[in-house]
């Protein structure tokens, strides 16, 4: 239904999106015609998903806005700024610290923006009515491809949103409605000549500008993966241990980039670089405890352990030997089979094959790395 032809309902939808704490609020309609389809459909073709399964079994809902809701007419595409008050590489240099991305240490924005939405849905609807459906990115909406067309920026060669105003840093909402509403300009794409994104990624994980192979991405190896990770990347992660942002912060367009307003997005002092020495000897309690309403939590103390065993590894730090060494018998053989090639690398070659003797060698885990 179509309920203005002026800008005063999406004038007073953006303030009120603005009040409740978003940083930017666009509009577009829901365009019949939908490349990001057959992008989407070339990615899981090709494999680059890797092991999230879910991106193939819910490709047909991906494929266009209105497959997940027929009814839908018009998009509000929300944005929080989450920029940081630091720059997110000076860390890879303390090879003894943590280096955490930016978006995970603050507090899980998948809560904080679900409730802002559906508190911006109730309003909606109470001052205009329609249907609605809100979305974070944990539905399978490509939000990316909708901001784009609303306006609140472009992909970038790395596939990401950059926005001139936010550079790197925006979360992404959204709002499905039966509203019809008048429409923002898309933006221009900004990128130029430019591939600063694609050149630092550690892992090479750009085929090709404004393409992406989520197994090599570092943001996938250390959320995502379950099993060891590829010996071929283990030393390219330096101490990344959850996520990589390597590709957003060096986009030059964050010079145009503000500090998150929002507290709960703004880093905790502890998760800013954290010892490694102190992350290896987390318990699941501990690991718990935290990590509390932080979106790390998520994959577990066993997975999250492993990659603080790499980051050891890639320390050349021989005092922290002793950490990984500890956790040669930890209930976990993800663990066990990391602390190994940690102590491969910060061991002399007689010291690592004395230490063999000491090991059981019924540990398949623990023999695969030795042997390896």
């Amino acid at each position: 239904m179509r309920i203005s032809t002026s800008d005063t309902t999406e004038d007073l939808i953006r303030a009120e999106a603005l009040r409740l704490g978003f940083d930017t609020c666009r509009f577009t309609p829901i365009p019949d015609a939908w490349p990001a389809s057959a992008w989407l459909a070339e990615f899981i073709d090709r494999g680059r998903h890797g092991e999230l399964g879910w991106m193939a079994e819910t490709a047909e809902r991906r494929a266009h806005p209105r497959a997940m809701w027929a009814d839908a007419r018009s998009a509000i595409v929300l944005g929080m700024n989450y920029g940081p008050d630091h720059d997110p590489l000076a860390v890879l240099g303390e090879r003894t610290q943590a280096a955490i991305s930016v978006y995970a240490q603050g507090d899980d924005y998948h809560e904080l923006i679900k409730g802002r939405l559906k508190a911006l849905a109730r309003w909606l609807q109470g001052r205009f009515g329609g249907e609605l459906k809100v979305f974070v990115d944990t539905a399978p909406l490509l939000e990316k491809p909708l901001a784009a067309q609303a306006g609140l920026g472009w992909q970038g060669k790395h596939t990401n949103l950059v926005s001139r105003e936010f550079g790197s840093w925006l979360f992404l909402g959204s709002i499905l409605t039966t509203l019809e509403l008048a429409a923002d300009a898309a933006e221009t794409a900004g990128c130029g000549t430019c591939q600063a994104c694609l050149d630092i990624c550690p892992t090479k994980a750009f085929p090709a500008p404004y393409q992406l192979d989520a197994r090599r991405c570092i943001s996938y190896l250390t959320i995502e993966l379950r099993g060891p990770i590829p010996r071929e990347f283990r030393e390219a992660l330096g101490n990344r241990i959850y996520g990589c942002d390597d590709c957003l912060a060096v986009c030059p367009w964050n010079k145009f980039a503000a500090v998150a307003a929002e507290q709960k997005l703004q880093a905790r002092e502890a998760l800013r670089a954290p010892p490694l020495a102190e992350l290896s000897r987390l318990d699941d309690g501990a690991f718990r405890a935290l990590f509390a309403k932080s979106p790390v939590k998520r994959i577990g103390r066993d997975r999250f352990v492993r990659n603080v065993l790499y980051a050891i590894g890639n320390s050349g730090e021989p005092g922290l030997a002793a950490e990984a060494e500890r956790l040669l018998d930890d209930p976990s053989p993800l663990v066990r089979g990391a602390a190994v090639w940690a102590l491969g690398r910060l061991l002399g070659a007689e010291a690592f094959e004395g230490l063999r003797v000491v090991v059981t060698e019924t540990d398949p885990e623990v023999l695969e790395e030795w042997g390896a």
